[in-house]
């Protein structure tokens, strides 16, 4: 396909955009800066108030005429998932795109969230499931809705471990994470048979962004030591590039259900957009039906 750029966006007013992990100097602040400009109304959605308040002045300073507000939510509490999605119910009467992109990467420590799960399960995995399912009668009450769930390379090292999903006999930063990035691939496929199957009427797809330079690795791993530094120009690309893939998955009319992009380069770590790699374990139907049968008993939502 020819190269994706900001510029190839379709305009986007009139739609209603959510993006989780909107602060500056991440994937989901360059994704909302570009829906912003192309007319659509954004929704940034994360922990910090403050965060999301300079993530909007910058925007509008970018794009005067932007319609962008600011909902709190944090992913790592099903009843602030819960309360995020009455007030967007209550705020707007429909919402084309979910861009669920928020998580936390290869924490040093194993943490949980406020509901005991694994941090990173519960947040990459767990708390956009839960999300997305609060937030599904007002996609299926828009037509051509579409649900992004932002996925890692890294999802090729995953297992989905169903005998220790919260890695309490056994935490390794790395395992972890990429068990949650593979998680949201199964998610993905699932969603898109589930929805066909039942005439949801909103498709899902997935992205990665390959190594971006954004504040998710300094927070995550922290010091990869001084070989990684000097590497790092060389093997990654910004967070503007990065985010392309996600707003191809979003926005372009070539991006179906089901479809996975990432970058074209060596490993798939920096390039232009393309259909990503997508691996074996990503495509097994039954351990997709049976994480999303243990994510609802975890969460409680179901996908009615």
């Amino acid at each position: 396909m020819p190269r994706f750029a900001v510029a190839d966006i379709p305009t986007q007013t009139d739609r209603t955009i959510i993006v989780t992990g909107a602060s500056p100097g991440g994937l989901g602040y360059e994704t909302a800066l570009a829906l912003a400009g192309k007319g659509a109304h954004v929704v940034l959605a994360g922990r910090s108030a403050a965060k999301l308040d300079t993530a909007r002045a910058k925007i509008l300073d970018a794009h005067p005429s932007a319609s962008v507000s600011v909902e709190t939510l944090d992913l790592a509490s099903l009843k602030s998932i819960e309360a995020f999605a009455q007030r967007i119910a209550t705020a707007h009467p429909k919402l084309d795109r979910l861009i669920n992109n928020a998580g936390v990467m290869a924490l040093p420590k194993r943490e949980s969230t406020a509901d005991g799960f694994e941090m990173q399960f519960g947040v990459n995995h767990l708390g956009h499931f839960a999300l997305t399912g609060r937030l599904l009668p007002l996609l299926r009450a828009t037509l051509g809705a579409r649900v992004v769930n932002v996925s890692s390379i890294a999802h090729r090292n995953g297992r989905i471990a169903f005998d220790d999903l919260q890695s309490e006999r056994n935490y390794a930063p790395w395992t972890a994470y990429s068990q949650s990035k593979l998680a949201n691939l199964l998610f993905t496929f699932e969603f898109e048979r589930r929805g066909a199957a039942n005439k949801w009427g909103v498709d899902a797809n997935a992205a990665h962004p390959g190594v971006a330079r954004t504040q998710l690795i300094a927070n995550g791993p922290g010091d990869m030591g001084p070989l990684m530094r000097l590497l790092m120009p060389l093997a990654t690309h910004s967070a503007a590039n990065g985010a392309l893939p996600i707003l191809l998955a979003a926005t372009s009319p070539e991006a179906g259900g089901g479809d996975y992009w990432g970058p074209n380069g060596m490993g798939e770590m920096r390039g232009a957009p393309a259909p990503a790699k997508v691996m074996p374990l990503a495509r097994d139907e039954a351990a997709a039906r049976q994480l999303w049968d243990v994510s609802e008993k975890l969460t409680g939502v179901t996908f009615a």
